[in-house]
């Protein structure tokens, strides 16, 4: 099981990298957009706004997993560091909902973003050193 906690934590800083290059996208996705006259409205939407939000529900689901794996398996402070990877992706879904609302906390969801990255990198770290890997 400690195999399976560290590649779930791994899986998540993969998919919080591949979350901030999918805003990149969609940033200069917009840009283009409105350069080429695209009217840029409430309906508009592009691919790396798309893959944004499914990948941030699927990141939700893998904090869960390790939240769940971390009970199943002996790494050291293994449960807190999951525990801790929850509690930031909480954070983040509501940092999200609010960042719509007042567009400057999205510095604080980018930001955040970057955490769980490190704690779930952490957490990887932390089940591949009592493995020996």
């Amino acid at each position: 099981m400690r195999t399976a906690y560290r590649v779930v934590a791994l899986v998540i800083s993969v998919a919080v990298g591949l979350q901030v290059a999918s805003i990149a996208l969609a940033g200069f996705t917009v840009a283009k957009d409105a350069g080429d006259g695209v009217a840029i409205g409430a309906d508009y939407t592009n691919l790396g706004q798309s893959y944004h939000s499914i990948a941030g529900t699927a990141i939700g689901v893998l904090a869960l997993g390790l939240l769940v794996v971390s009970f199943l398996t002996e790494v050291p402070r293994g449960r807190v560091l999951a525990g801790v990877v929850v509690g930031l992706v909480a954070v983040q879904f509501a940092l999200a909902v609010v960042s719509f609302g007042l567009p400057a906390l999205g510095v604080l969801h980018g930001l955040n973003g970057l955490a769980i990255a490190a704690v779930a990198g952490a957490a990887a770290g932390r089940a591949a050193r009592q493995a020996g890997a």
